[in-house]
């Protein structure tokens, strides 16, 4: 069960990957957000229906990242635990669109 407090990121496929795109949901003042992004908890629901938590960081050495649990696909691939570069913010209405960047080695 997610955080009370973190927010819904809808991803667009099974997995992340370089390219691959979250929408965070209700985030607060979303052109502000995608401006100056801050540290939050988020619940990442992939395309397959599969979910994990995750944690959105901006102090990360290489800029902001997303650090995700170990979970499965739909289809029963495990996922270890990860962490990703976010390279892009884009507002898109009520939304924030994180571009997934490189995998940073653990």
């Amino acid at each position: 069960m997610p955080h009370p407090r973190a927010y819904l990121a809808l991803c667009t496929h099974t997995h992340l990957f370089p390219g691959a795109r979250c929408r965070l949901q209700d985030v607060p003042h979303p052109e502000a957000f995608a401006t100056t992004p801050e540290p939050i908890d988020v619940h990442l629901r992939f395309s397959d229906g599969t979910a994990t938590a995750a944690e959105l960081r901006t102090d990360a050495p290489t800029g902001p990242a997303l650090t995700v649990d170990a979970h499965a696909t739909a289809a029963g691939t495990p996922l270890p635990d990860s962490t990703w570069t976010v390279k892009g913010f884009t507002a898109e209405e009520a939304e924030v669109e994180l571009t997934i960047g490189a995998p940073i080695p653990t």
